[in-house]
């Protein structure tokens, strides 16, 4: 954990040379770096898109720079909550030592910038404004001055941003350049059904934080609503996803039945109290593999649909 953090002593460490480098990689969240790309790809290729150039810049650009972007300004920016966070310093975020900020934020902004630039190039005014407001929605969330992240609820909704916003660049990417999309019920549900879930398990991920997000002076969906509120809030969420689902056609209404794991995994938190919040982490790390698992099913159902 050198390149992390101290668990002994509870410091940061300072990275140099490689440990540095891995430090800046590690600050994109490896694990969840298909939870962006894995969007992107199965909406451009179901609408019609093919295995071509925008695919893979697309693919490329939101399975590490995209997240880099996200998660490495995050890291910087919240450092001061992070160090008294007992859950840093591992898959769930590293704990970025003073010294490897100025290179992580310089990391975060030049290495999407030929990307992005690509991206523009290859689509359209439509998918160039999608992901104008993906990449805002990334920066705001921690950015200072704007730091979404501690508005109630706006968190929420900008954070499941973060991960509808590539579903979303894929159909428009696919649309400019020549297939044919259509925003019908299936797709506004599938849509909208996404985004609820990304609500949930945002605020179920709040829960776990509530004492040392207030002890650092942050606010959030869970430190407004109290450990409790936030569990039922995200136990909502999940409900609403997969009724939204049920509008889906054909097949496409199995989907429903996914969000059913993550009711079950919430589900024992429903009467936590603040001062026992931090139990929540077992359950949201149950949620990160949770989500490789439902990944797999999408990709089942996906490829069922299209082959019958």
């Amino acid at each position: 954990m050198s390149a992390v953090v101290d668990l002994s002593l509870g410091a940061p460490v300072e990275p140099r040379g490689l440990s540095r480098l891995r430090t800046v990689v590690a600050s994109s969240r490896p694990l969840s770096w298909v939870n962006t790309a894995f969007p992107f790809g199965a909406a451009y290729l179901l609408v019609g898109g093919g295995l071509d150039a925008a695919f893979w810049v697309g693919a490329i650009f939101f399975l590490v720079p995209y997240n880099l972007l996200m998660y490495g300004v995050n890291d910087v920016f919240d450092h001061e909550s992070d160090v008294r966070n007992p859950r840093k310093g591992g898959v769930e975020g590293v704990v970025l030592d003073r010294a490897v900020h100025r290179t992580t934020l310089w990391a975060a902004v030049l290495t999407p910038l030929p990307f992005v630039a690509a991206l523009l190039v290859m689509g359209s005014v439509s998918s160039a404004l999608v992901l104008a407001v993906s990449l805002f929605a990334v920066v705001a969330y921690s950015a200072p001055r704007l730091r979404f992240k501690e508005r109630p609820f706006l968190d929420s909704v900008t954070s499941s941003t973060h991960f509808v916003s590539p579903a979303v660049f894929g159909l428009a990417l696919a649309a400019g350049r020549g297939a044919e999309v259509a925003w019908d019920g299936a797709v506004v549900a599938t849509l909208v059904g996404f985004f609820l879930w990304g609500m949930g398990s945002h605020a179920f991920g709040a829960v776990q934080d509530v004492r040392a997000d207030r002890e650092g002076g942050i606010a959030s969906v869970g430190t407004v609503l109290g450990a409790r509120a936030t569990v039922w809030f995200a136990l909502c969420c999940y409900l609403a996803a997969g009724t939204a689902l049920l509008m889906m056609p054909g097949p496409g209404k199995v989907a429903a039945a996914l969000v059913l794991p993550y009711v079950v995994n919430v589900a024992p938190y429903l009467g936590l109290t603040d001062e026992e919040c931090e139990r929540a982490n077992a359950g949201w790390r149950r949620f990160l593999w949770l989500n490789f698992v439902t990944g797999f099913l999408v990709t089942q159902l996906m490829l069922f649909t299209v082959l019958f």
